[in-house]
């Protein structure tokens, strides 16, 4: 099976050596993204529901270059630095995510690269591709 690098210019660039996506076969295997403000390169300002919600954009720029949307994800991973907002990252995300919701781990960590307090990667199937 091949494998194709996905890259958006509406999402952060790679901060190392790695992919925003890989798409193989009928999936789209996207990096762990922090809350980056794509043009500015840096961590946004504000409190998690404002970094859930540009990582969620995020996600969605690199799943547009495929073509496809958020109902795409089937399985999410978080990291959290604060397990303490685990409520609240649950909130937001039954507020983007439409049922059936993706599967989701949760995992808290004691930090994420550039000092973000939150980290998502995704796993979507792309049915029409």
């Amino acid at each position: 099976m091949a494998k194709k690098a996905i890259e958006s210019f509406n999402a952060p660039q790679a901060i190392g050596s790695y992919s925003q996506a890989i798409k193989a076969g009928q999936f789209l295997f996207v990096s762990g993204q922090i809350p980056l403000d794509p043009i500015t390169m840096q961590i946004v300002e504000g409190d998690i529901s404002i970094q859930v919600d540009v990582i969620i954009k995020n996600l969605e720029a690199i799943l547009k270059e495929c073509g496809s949307d958020l109902e795409a994800i089937v399985k999410l991973t978080v990291f959290l630095t604060d397990i303490k907002n685990f409520e609240l990252v649950n909130k937001i995300m039954s507020q983007k995510f439409k049922l059936p919701y993706p599967s989701r781990s949760l995992v808290g960590v004691n930090m994420l690269p550039k000092g973000a307090s939150i980290e998502m990667d995704a796993i979507a199937y792309l049915a029409n591709q």
